[in-house]
C-alpha cells in the first residue's frame, strides 16, 4: 500500500494518477475534501481508502505491515496564511510524526519541501542540503519557513546518524502549473490566472516591476509542469541510492511575459498584456528571479527531460482548460 497525504490536492492527485498508470498499487489518500469541488481531482482514480488527517496515525499503525511508501504532499501551502500555529501543525509537526513513524517501521518517505525555503534568492538556488548550507537560507514567509525548519531538522538528524526512514527524499518544488489546481483560490498558478483573465476580458494582467533591473513582465520564475513533478517523486521513491533534498524545476527561468504569451498562443488569441502595481503588502518580499539548480537530481541519476514552458502551457490549455472536463 502507498499513502499519499494531500492526495486530493494539486501535486498529490497528479502523483496518484502517475502511480496508478505505472503499477496500480493500493493507494490510501489522506486529505480534507471540504465542501468545494476538490474531490474531482481524484474522481477518476481507484482509491483504496480516504483517511482524515486526524486519523492518520491510527491508520498507519493498523496497516504498518502493508505500507511500503509514504508520499507526504499535504501541507498548508498558502504563502499569505497568517495563522502560523496552523502552518506549524501541518507543515512541521505532522511531517516530523511521519518521519519518525517511517523510521520506526522501515518505510520509504518522499516529502514535499518548497522553493520558498530559498527566500529572496541571495544565497542562490543550488539545493545545498548540508546543515551549514541550510542554515544560510532565510525564507520570507511563514509557509517557506515551516518547510525550511523541517528540512533543517531532518538534515541534522541524518548528519548525526539518528533514526531515519530506510529511504527518503525531499522535493523543493518551484513554480508548478497544470491541471487539478482549480481549488487553490488565489494560490493558483499564473498560467491559470492568465487563462481566466483572457477568457473574461481578453487581456492578461502582470505585475509591474519595481526593480530597475527588470522590465515590466520581465520577472522570472522556473515554471514546471505538474506531471514532471510527479514523475520525479516516483523516480526518487524507486531509486534508494538517491537520498537527500532535491530541487524540482526545469533549470531554466522564464519571464512572466513568456508565460502569458504562451497562454495566448495556446488559446489561439492575439497577445494583449497589461500591468498593475505589485501590492504593497508583498512588494518588499517579492522575488524577481528563481531558477532551480537541477545538478543534484542529475548527479543522483535522474535523466528525465523537463517539459518546455510552451509545450506544458499548450497541453494545459488545449487538453484541460478548453475542454468540458478540465480534471486529470
Amino acid at each position: 500500500m502507498i499513502i499519499v497525504t494531500g492526495g486530493a490536492g494539486f501535486i498529490g492527485s497528479q502523483l496518484i494518477k502517475q502511480l496508478e498508470a505505472r503499477t496500480a498499487p493500493e493507494i490510501a489518500v489522506c486529505d480534507i475534501l471540504g465542501t468545494d469541488d476538490k474531490w474531482k481531482n481524484i474522481a477518476k482514480r481507484e482509491i483504496a481508502c480516504i483517511v482524515a488527517p486526524d486519523d492518520l496515525t491510527t491508520f498507519l499503525n493498523d496497516n504498518a505491515a502493508n505500507i511500503e511508501t509514504v508520499f507526504h504532499m499535504g501541507a498548508v501551502s498558502s504563502t499569505t496564511e497568517r495563522d502560523v500555529d496552523l502552518i506549524v501543525r501541518s507543515n512541521f509537526t505532522l511531517s516530523m510524526t511521519l518521519w519518525e513513524w517511517c523510521a520506526r517501521n522501515n518505510v520509504t518517505m518522499i516529502y514535499a519541501s518548497s522553493a520558498a525555503t530559498y527566500g529572496d534568492g541571495t544565497q542562490g538556488f543550488k539545493g545545498d542540503d548540508t546543515v551549514e548550507g541550510l542554515a544560510r537560507l532565510r525564507p520570507m514567509n511563514a509557509y517557506g519557513w515551516s518547510k525550511h525548519v523541517f528540512d533543517r531538522r531532518i538534515t541534522r538528524i541524518v548528519s548525526e546518524n539518528g533514526p531515519r526512514p530506510p529511504h527518503w527524499a525531499g522535493l523543493k518544488f518551484f513554480n508548478v502549473y497544470g491541471p487539478n489546481e482549480y481549488h487553490k483560490g488565489n494560490m493558483i498558478s499564473v498560467a491559470l490566472k492568465n487563462f481566466n483573465e483572457i477568457n473574461e476580458t481578453g487581456r492578461a494582467m502582470l505585475f509591474r516591476s519595481h526593480n530597475p533591473k527588470f522590465n515590466n513582465g520581465g520577472q522570472k520564475r522556473d515554471f514546471v509542469w505538474v506531471e514532471d513533478c510527479a514523475n520525479i517523486a516516483i523516480w526518487l521513491s524507486e531509486n534508494p541510492s538517491a537520498q537527500g533534498i532535491f530541487n524540482v524545476g526545469t533549470g531554466e527561468a522564464r519571464t512572466f511575459e513568456d508565460l502569458a504569451r504562451s497562454v495566448f498562443k495556446a488559446m489561439g488569441r492575439q497577445a494583449d498584456i497589461g500591468f498593475i502595481d505589485t501590492p504593497e503588502n508583498i512588494r518588499d518580499r517579492y522575488q524577481y528571479f528563481t531558477q532551480a539548480d537541477m545538478s543534484a537530481l542529475k548527479n543522483a541519476g535522474y535523466n528525465g527531460t523537463a517539459t518546455t514552458l510552451e509545450n506544458g502551457v499548450e497541453r494545459y490549455v488545449r487538453d484541460f482548460l478548453m475542454t468540458s472536463d478540465p480534471y486529470a
